[in-house]
């Protein structure tokens, strides 16, 4: 069942891919750090040769539609985009790239056989910077690692019950389902806090292509 719907999804979202333009892929930017990611993997293509195959997404949205965009570059020219969640069919696979509110959920190269293979981020990118301080600080990468699941952990405990009590006070619900109360009751200014540290949290794992719906979904 869950196969079927994961084809389902792969197919649906190969009909939203578009032909590209040619245009060049621009060099990353310094002040694009938040707002754009450049990931690439290079694919055997026959006779021995190989291409580089780049996916780009403007986090910000399109400018008339205000969706995510995902472009697809082969050695540095456009050639196909969609809205996300993408699937860009390449030489021996397809491309997958998902994203949420925080950043990348996924962009794997997902082969013919079934294996999987993370793109390589730009080394200029936020997730690029991310990798190298994995690579060169491992200890430090794991304790920000666990330190933003901690956060989130506390926040689908803190936040979530305060929503419900809020949820079943609306008269349809409350007649229906009744009353709940919540055992955890914050001021306002330390769910305010919360709540920035959350979405934080998840903004960190996003550079690490992590994604959870309870964590990063329900916690934020």
């Amino acid at each position: 069942m869950i196969e079927e719907l994961d084809e389902w999804r792969s197919r649906r979202a190969a009909k939203r891919v578009k032909p590209g333009d040619g245009r060049p892929l621009k060099p990353f930017r310094w002040w694009q750090l938040l707002s754009r990611s450049v990931l690439s993997v290079e694919v055997a293509v026959g006779d021995g040769t190989t291409s580089v195959f780049t996916v780009e997404v403007n986090h910000l949205g399109d400018k008339e539609s205000g969706e995510v965009m995902a472009g697809l570059y082969r050695d540095g020219r456009h050639i196909a985009e969609s809205r996300t969640p993408a699937a860009f069919s390449v030489p021996g696979g397809t491309i997958e790239v998902a994203t949420s509110g925080f950043g990348l959920k996924r962009c794997h190269l997902v082969a013919l056989d079934g294996t999987e293979r993370q793109l390589t981020p730009d080394p200029r990118s936020a997730e690029g910077r991310r990798a190298r301080l994995a690579r060169d600080h491992p200890a430090a990468s794991r304790g920000i690692g666990a330190a933003a699941v901690a956060v989130l952990v506390a926040s689908v405990a803190l936040l979530v019950p305060q929503l419900l009590a809020l949820l079943t006070r609306i008269p349809p619900v409350a007649e229906n389902l009744g009353v709940f109360v919540s055992p955890v009751q914050l001021p306002v200014w330390a769910n305010t806090a919360l709540t920035i540290a959350a979405a934080t949290a998840s903004t960190e794992r996003a550079l690490r292509l992590r994604y959870h719906w309870l964590l990063d979904g329900a916690g934020n």
